[in-house]
């Protein structure tokens, strides 16, 4: 890899540490990730228009090095891959500071490619594909067939969530911002200027990722933040209910399901999700109790009978 990266990019590199989908390596004093580019052709085309519009507007993206050659990619063993050169990698962004650079960054003309309209769909076809995962490539896998279930069932109410609030409830006024496929915490510079993670939806789709990872480290900061978000926005019951919807969807269990099924990491890193599931049910049955106050949103009746 060091004579590839040599090659496209006439870069000398000493350390480089390989990852489950990315190479790092610093140079003078700059942190640089070739990471894999897990986009369609078209997304990955809109992003660098994006990018190029981000760049002109002085918001805080990664940079993305070109080759030699002046392109954005290179291929490594059929797989494409992109240079970043990342400043600040490991300084965080508060929610606060997510909710600043969203009034910053007003979206006006919206790429259709990237946005996310239709999450119930999109959950549904993504566990469609996990439960035949499994079937084909499951065998041997106890973990994941231990804990598989339960998930799917906090899927299966987040979809059915997302549909009925679709057809029941419509928005006053949807606030569509420069989302990401996945916002973590701590939410690190890393994560989250990284151009490649950008997509367009609902501003409660990043808040909700926010605070779904912080109540995994701990729930009453996560309550915390989730009291002053919905003071200062004054969502409509349109949003309000996406909002639960999405918090109830346990992306950060499918996200580590994925690295295990695809990327051979140890399975063992599911059941420390799996322990956490009286805590990942207190935080959604609390999440309810507040938001309903600022709206009559439906309840999970399971979930807010669960015992306290």
């Amino acid at each position: 890899m060091k004579d590839k990266i040599r090659y496209e990019y006439k870069i000398e590199v000493d350390d480089l540490e390989e990852k489950t989908n990315y190479y790092y390596f610093q140079l003078n004093n700059q942190d640089f990730y070739l990471t894999k580019v897990r986009r369609n052709i078209t997304e990955f085309q809109e992003l660098i228009k994006l990018y190029q519009e981000l760049l002109n507007k002085n918001y805080p993206v990664h940079q993305i090095i070109l080759t030699v050659n002046g392109s954005y990619t290179i291929l490594v063993n059929n797989e494409v891959y992109v240079l970043l050169m990342v400043n600040n990698a490991s300084m965080e962004y508060s929610l606060d500071e997510m909710l600043k650079i969203w009034d910053m960054m007003p979206i006006n003309n919206l790429n259709t490619s990237l946005q996310r309209p239709d999450w119930g769909k999109l959950w549904s076809d993504k566990i469609d594909y996990f439960e035949y995962q499994i079937g084909q490539m499951g065998i041997g896998k106890k973990v994941v067939i231990n804990t598989f279930g339960y998930f799917v069932g906090l899927s299966e109410n987040a979809i059915g969530y997302v549909n009925k609030v679709n057809m029941m409830i419509k928005p006053l006024n949807k606030k569509i911002v420069l989302a990401h496929n996945r916002v973590k915490y701590p939410n690190t510079h890393l994560n989250y200027d990284n151009p490649l993670n950008f997509v367009f939806d609902l501003e409660v789709r990043d808040v909700a990722e926010y605070l779904k990872g912080e109540a995994l480290e701990d729930i009453e900061y996560a309550l915390i933040d989730l009291k002053a978000y919905l003071n200062l926005r004054k969502l409509d019951l349109y949003s309000l209910s996406m909002l639960y919807a999405r918090l109830i969807y346990p992306s950060y269990y499918f996200d580590l399901y994925e690295n295990v099924m695809n990327f051979d990491v140890d399975e063992d890193c599911l059941i420390k999700i799996m322990e956490k599931t009286p805590q990942i049910e207190e935080f959604l049955r609390k999440s309810y109790e507040i938001i309903v106050n600022y709206g009559p949103i439906e309840p999970v009746d399971w979930l807010i009978s669960s015992p306290q």
